[in-house]
């Protein structure tokens, strides 16, 4: 009785939210009569919409397209020019790289090999399937590889939490009982005392695996997870666990490494360049050297602190396997190879996407270098080229590529393998219905929700009011207000979705840098890392959802858990930021780029 009710207060905060909350706040911009008051009553609707979820994250992007109209802040046209920008591009380009390595399989090969080569051990093996996760991350959605991943490792833990040689041989017996020791009565004939005598031989035989098999069911349910499944030990749930909490982590900070891994990146350089057409510091190439060195600190103590809670952390037991040890690893590694065997050699479609792939990467770190002319200077005039001209270009490619080896290439090899039936079928590398089953559409319509209300913020003037309202704070040691703003967007982003929270904390904490003086990008970039940084509850990133769907997690496990990465994550942005954030992107200067708003001096950060 408890449960309905409870639904049914859950449905009526949905609908609180989405009727009666615009009501209530309407008077705001009726009575101010400026478009100040509009714009922040058009953002705090949207806003509620993202952070409760009342209604999908697209639509609720949808609400200043009429708005802004409405209350004469923007036109129309105006406003329709927001919604597509330059990201939109480069995230189709990314997308169609994605769909083609999910179609033939190639995030298998690499999630296989990867944790093949760092061995059997449960420590090992976690560090491996962490690795190739982030790895994957940095390239697709941390959505789908998840769920790319999270298969293959289930899999595995599955094989490897096999029961024991006794209680296999147990499971034999019982199999083989109710299978051959079955009493038939022969109808119409009297039984004989030898035929008495064996049907009271069987009788016993079959109580004894009655009571075999009811020991054995209680000694399976004493060891049954919060989720249903079996545990042979407590050792193999832990584990069980170790290796989900692994996957959904991993996939979170590998995205942070590229502009491309996540949305919440997405959004931050597509804003900050509408915001900031002068600045041409922030690109790929410069991302990636920022932000890779902290992912792999946080991914490495992510992984001792996992290790610590659910394995028992030990440098000897590491580095020095036991001998009881080497049977179970052994184990592991050959339930590994025989699925990668099943693989079969690199396919044609798979050499192919890995081609694409390394171009794609290749291009985006040679397009701008910095140090050295790039192709962008080398082809046409320079500066009408993005990472989204070669995004584009190399995913339109996988359109007219065949799937099939030519017959030029492939006489030589014929008849040395023989090819998968996903080969041999006729057609490009992905199909236009391939593409729009991997293209998140409700991403392209948040993004471009995000980018009509920075601009509506600043079109209203509601920018420069907040700013001036936060100047105040410019009495704080900067490196005091970095941190409350990683604290506060961290604290958001575990009820709100990532992609929401950096759309309506990034013009706030533009205007804010700028009312201080002090360089934009210092508040930005730790804001949008810490956007990413939702570990403590399974609604806080899909990622999260989609291990514990699993069943071998429970809230206080993630939240447990979560608690150590977010604090590690916070750390290591700090100390990455004042290391070598500093000196790569000038930030204890106020740029050129970028307008001051005040002549108030902060202190140094």
């Amino acid at each position: 009785m408890a449960l309905p009710l409870c639904k049914q207060l859950w449905q009526l905060k949905d609908v609180v939210i989405t009727f009666l909350l615009p009501l209530l706040l309407l008077p705001l911009p009726l009575m101010a009569h400026n478009k100040e008051a509009a714009c922040a009553y058009i953002l705090l609707v949207t806003a509620a919409y993202w952070i409760s979820e009342a209604i999908p994250l697209g639509a609720a992007a949808m609400v200043p397209a009429f708005l802004f109209p409405l209350f004469g802040i923007m036109k129309s046209s105006e406003v329709a020019a927001e919604y597509f920008k330059d990201i939109h591009l480069l995230l189709f380009g990314v997308v169609c790289l994605a769909a083609s390595i999910q179609k033939w399989n190639l995030h298998k090969r690499i999630a296989l090999w990867m944790v093949l080569s760092v061995g059997g051990q449960p420590s090992w093996l976690l560090l491996g399937f962490m690795s190739c996760t982030a790895l994957l991350s940095m390239w697709l959605s941390n959505t789908s590889t998840a769920a790319m991943v999270m298969p293959i490792v289930d899999a595995v833990l599955c094989q490897l939490n096999n029961a024991t040689p006794e209680e296999s041989a147990l499971t034999d017996v019982i199999m083989n009982s109710e299978s051959n020791n079955k009493v038939t009565p022969k109808i119409g004939l009297a039984p004989s005392s030898e035929s008495s005598n064996m049907i009271l031989d069987d009788y016993n035989i079959i109580t004894e695996d009655n009571q075999q098999r009811q020991s054995f069911q209680e000694q399976r349910s004493s060891k049954k997870g919060p989720g249903g499944r079996f545990y042979r030990t407590e050792q193999d749930h832990m584990m069980c666990k170790a290796f989900s909490l692994g996957v959904a982590y991993s996939s979170t900070v590998g995205g942070m490494s590229t502009l491309t891994g996540t949305s919440t990146n997405l959004i931050f350089i597509e804003q900050f360049e509408t915001h900031y057409p002068r600045c041409d510091i922030v690109n790929f190439g410069t991302w990636i050297a920022f932000s890779f060195p902290m992912a792999l600190i946080i991914l490495l103590f992510s992984w001792i602190w996992i290790t610590w809670l659910f394995l028992g952390f030990s440098f000897r037991e590491i580095c020095c396997c036991k001998k009881e040890q080497l049977q179970k690893d052994e184990t592991s590694r050959k339930i590994l190879k025989q699925e990668y065997e099943k693989l079969g050699p690199f396919s044609y479609p798979e050499v192919v996407t890995l081609v694409i792939f390394l171009l794609m990467a290749l291009s985006w770190f040679t397009r701008d270098p910095g140090f050295v002319p790039g192709w962008d200077s080398l082809f046409g005039l320079k500066g009408y080229k993005s990472d989204a001209t070669s995004a584009i270009l190399f995913g339109f490619l996988l359109f007219i590529i065949p799937g099939k080896k030519p017959t030029l290439f492939s006489c030589r090899n014929k008849g040395k393998h023989k090819e998968t039936p996903s080969v041999t079928a006729s057609g490009p590398m992905i199909t236009w219905k391939e593409f729009e089953e991997c293209m998140p559409w409700h991403i392209v319509i948040l993004v471009g929700g995000g980018f009509v209300l920075a601009r509506g913020c600043e079109v209203s003037g509601l920018s420069l009011w907040v700013g001036k309202r936060m100047e105040s704070l410019s009495s704080l040691p900067v490196w005091l207000i970095v941190l409350l703003v990683c604290l506060l967007v961290t604290a958001v982003t575990e009820v709100a979705s990532n992609p929401a929270t950096i759309t309506i904390f990034q013009p706030i904490l533009t205007s804010l840098a700028e009312g201080i003086g002090i360089n934009p990008l210092l508040i930005i970039i730790p804001a949008t890392i810490s956007a990413s940084c939702a570990f403590l509850l399974p609604v806080a990133n899909p990622p999260n959802a989609i291990v514990f769907t699993y069943g071998h997690l429970t809230v206080q496990d993630m939240m447990k858990t979560g608690l150590g990465v977010n604090i590690i994550s916070l750390i290591t942005l700090l100390f990455g930021l004042y290391t070598w954030g500093i000196p790569m992107f000038d930030l204890n200067n106020f740029p050129e780029w970028a307008p001051l708003r005040n002549v108030t001096s902060p202190s140094s950060p």
